[in-house]
Formats: structure tokens, C-alpha cells, sequence
């Protein structure tokens, strides 16, 4: 299959060598690749010409954390801190989980990603198996790991099921979709795992080159918690348990020292900053700014749309270059032009998905087209600035993965999208009876 997208306007970092700003661009993806970029139409046949009249080819976006099953529990256990949301409200909700709501929270989790530009997820949960057949038949992308919690000191590999369980999706879903899905290890928290179980999942992953995600210094209670517990930051803790030494994404770090930020640069972790979700928890603000500037491969997540509501990483860069300046009270912080690579290059690097994340020759063909002529982004005088500040997710008008259109015009090409929202309000309906 080979596409050409024409009259393409482009980020001016993704522009080729010598071009003018008011050139537009062609794009050619072959199969599952870019393959041309240029401001010169090249002679060729194409399968298929896709007039981008103007509007704005870039990278897809990555979120990188997520529970993406939770799309279930959207609007459920509103307007209370995180302990008390937890205990009284989410984790009596998953009790109920099984494999076919699993499948379908993932599926409905998997649809909305789609429309808002989001080619790829790193996701954190149970029944994982379901989130994978999920993810294989949208023809997505995907990095999902079973989160694992231990609570026993003496707990060994052999007697732990939520390991085990680990290493079967590993051993099932590893590489999946032609290398679309891969399967992380995952370790919930530190407040929620003891030493050896943190040992032995990151030897299991060293040892089959996997990588890690966990939460790291949500809330200021787990970090101060952990100082009282282990005499070190959740940060210092993982890295003292070998951890750290497997490509790690940590979620959330709001709570991070000077220390911990070196830490996180010595051993190459991607913190995802989660600014919807933790302003709505009360959870308080990442040093995005310090982590940039001690150059971490910092990314962008929505969490699970409990503690969200959206699936939206256009949101999240949004939130992310307007808070950063009122925290600061300095509208320098954060500039608009800093964003785009945050919520799609650095995560396809935080997920190890190294051709993927550019608009570039020999690139995974992972793209999105944004309406520049929507009312609400005239005038655009500068494309970043109108991504950080003017667009909404309406405004994606396409969505590439791997060369292949899985949404185009309002219209998506791999789900049966009403017959997933009946199979979706029929588990609502029924969750708590």
C-alpha cells in the first residue's frame, strides 16, 4: 500500500533541510513506513492521494500510563483524595472485573485514544490478556504490563501469581501484531510491594529485555511515607532494589527531590507527567521544567479516566503548557514549541519504540492530521502555538498506525463502533447488580 499526503503543512522542526516556512509539503508512507518528505511532489503511482489541503500532518501522540479499563468507572468516585478514592470507591469496583468488561473498557478506552490522535498506550492492569486482544484487533499500538502488588516479606517468585501471570503474558503477547504490542513488567508502587518482590520482577525483566512502569511520588503522603518505611525516597528505594537498572517509565514523580531527579537522569527512567489527573486528585504539580532542564525524556499520560475523564494527550500538553506558567507565575516556563516532542517522540522512546515518534524517512508511519481550517485555529500564525493553545481533539481528522487509516473523517476503520457502545452500556447497566 503506498499513500501519498499532499499540501501538507508541517511543525517547523519536522520541515526538511532548506525549506521555506510557507512551503507545504508531501509525505509518502509505503506500507508501514515514511518513505518520502519533501516539499517537491515526487512521480510516482499511488494507491492511494490524500489532499491534506493545508492542515497539519504531524506525529501521532503516545500516552504513556494509563488503566485503560477504567474507562468503565468514567465519572465514578468523583471529588475525593486519592486514598479515600481508592479504598471506598475503585478498589471495590475492580473487584468486579472480569475478562469480557476488561475486553470491552479496553476496547471503548481503545476507540476514544484513536479519535484523539493516540496511536500508542503503556497500561498498567489486570486481565490483561483482554486489553491484548483488545489492542491486536484495532490495530493499535500498545505496551501493557499486569500491575503486580505483594505485601508478604517472605513472598518468593514460585508462589507469586500475580508474577506468574506476568510471565504468561509475556510469554503469550510479547511482540504481538507484528511487534505492535509488547509486554512490560510492572510493579504498582512502592508503598504497595515489598523488597523481594521488587527484586525478582526486575530480574525477570533484565534478564528477557523487558521494560518497567510504576507510580513514583504521587501524593506527598507515599513519598514522606516511604522516607519513615525505608530511610530513602520511592525513587532511591527502587534504585537501591536494582530496578532502575531495566528502561523504566515512572508515573506521575510529582514529589521528587534534587536527588531523586539525578537519579532518574543516571539511569535513564521517563517520567510521565499526568497534569489532568493529578490537579484533579489534589495531587499537586510535577517539576516539569526541572526535569526538562536535566534533560530526562519526560512524557505525557492520561491515567485511567477515573481520575482523568479523558484519554487525551492533546489535553494534557494543553494543561501542561498553561500550568507550568501559573505555578510559576512566568509565561517563559514552559513554550509552546517544547511540547510536540514530549507527547510523541519521548514516548515512543519511553515505550522502546525507536523509528517511531517522527516525521521522518524510515520511520513507523504513526500520523495524524489536524483541521488548521476548524474555526477555533484561525488564524494559526505559528502551528505550536496553535497545538498548545486553539486546538481541541475534534480537530484530528485522521489517525495513522503502522501506515494503516484507523480513523479518518469521523469514521473509524477497524471498530464496529455501535456495537460497542451497546456492549459498553450493557456492562454499565448491569456493573453492580
Amino acid at each position: 500500500m503506498k499513500i501519498l499526503f499532499k499540501n501538507a503543512r508541517l511543525l517547523p522542526e519536522m520541515m526538511p533541510e532548506g525549506a521555506r516556512p510557507e512551503d507545504t509539503a508531501f509525505v509518502v508512507v509505503t506500507d508501514d513506513k515514511i518513505t518520502y518528505v519533501g516539499v517537491n511532489e515526487i512521480e510516482d503511482t499511488f494507491d492511494r492521494v490524500i489532499d491534506c489541503k493545508e492542515n497539519l500532518l504531524m506525529p501521532a501522540f503516545y500516552n504513556a500510563h494509563c488503566h485503560a479499563s477504567m474507562t468503565l468507572f468514567r465519572g465514578y468516585g468523583e471529588d475525593l483524595p486519592l486514598r479515600r478514592w481508592l479504598d471506598e470507591k475503585i478498589l471495590p469496583a475492580e473487584e468486579r472485573l472480569n475478562f469480557r468488561r476488561v475486553y470491552y473498557g479496553a476496547k471503548l478506552a481503545i476507540a476514544e485514544m484513536i479519535r484523539n490522535g493516540v496511536v500508542s498506550f503503556s497500561d498498567m492492569y489486570f486481565f490483561q490478556d483482554a486489553t491484548a486482544e483488545a489492542v491486536l484487533e484495532a490495530g493499535m499500538k500498545a505496551n501493557i504490563s499486569r500491575s503486580i502488588v505483594s505485601f508478604d516479606p517472605n513472598i518468593t517468585k514460585d508462589a507469586d501469581e500475580r508474577f506468574a501471570e506476568s510471565v504468561r503474558l509475556v510469554e503469550q503477547y510479547h511482540g504481538a501484531g507484528e511487534g505492535r504490542l509488547k509486554v512490560d513488567m510492572s510493579l504498582h508502587a512502592e508503598y504497595s510491594n515489598v523488597d523481594a518482590c521488587c527484586r525478582y520482577v526486575a530480574e525477570y525483566a533484565k534478564e528477557h529485555g523487558l521494560g518497567m512502569q510504576l507510580h513514583l511520588s504521587e501524593t506527598q503522603a507515599e513519598h514522606e511515607q516511604c522516607i519513615e518505611r525505608h530511610g530513602m525516597t520511592p525513587a532511591a528505594y527502587f534504585a537501591s532494589l536494582g530496578v532502575f537498572d531495566i528502561p523504566t517509565t515512572a508515573a506521575h514523580c510529582v514529589y521528587v527531590t534534587d536527588e531523586d531527579i539525578a537519579i532518574l537522569k543516571e539511569k535513564g527512567v521517563t517520567p510521565v507527567h499526568n497534569p489532568v489527573s493529578n490537579l484533579k486528585l489534589g495531587s499537586g504539580v510535577m517539576r516539569l521544567r526541572d526535569m526538562l532542564d536535566a534533560g530526562l525524556n519526560v512524557t505525557f499520560g492520561t491515567d485511567g479516566v477515573a481520575s482523568n475523564n479523558q484519554l487525551s494527550i492533546l489535553r494534557e500538553l494543553q494543561t501542561a503548557a498553561i500550568l507550568h506558567k501559573g505555578v510559576h507565575r512566568d509565561p517563559e516556563n514552559i513554550r509552546a514549541g517544547e511540547l510536540p516532542v514530549i507527547a510523541t517522540r519521548n514516548g515512543a522512546i519511553a515505550q522502546g519504540r525507536e523509528d517511531c515518534g517522527l516525521l521522518e524517512v524510515g520511520a513507523k508511519a504513526d500520523l495524524i492530521m489536524i483541521d488548521l481550517a476548524a474555526i477555533n485555529n484561525i488564524p494559526s500564525y505559528d502551528l505550536a502555538t496553535t497545538l498548545a493553545y486553539s486546538a481541541n481533539t475534534s480537530n484530528v481528522l485522521l489517525t495513522m498506525c503502522d501506515g494503516r487509516i484507523l480513523f479518518e473523517n469521523g469514521e473509524y476503520t477497524s471498530i464496529d463502533i455501535e456495537c460497542l457502545r451497546f456492549e459498553a452500556r450493557q456492562i454499565i447497566r448491569h456493573y453492580f447488580d
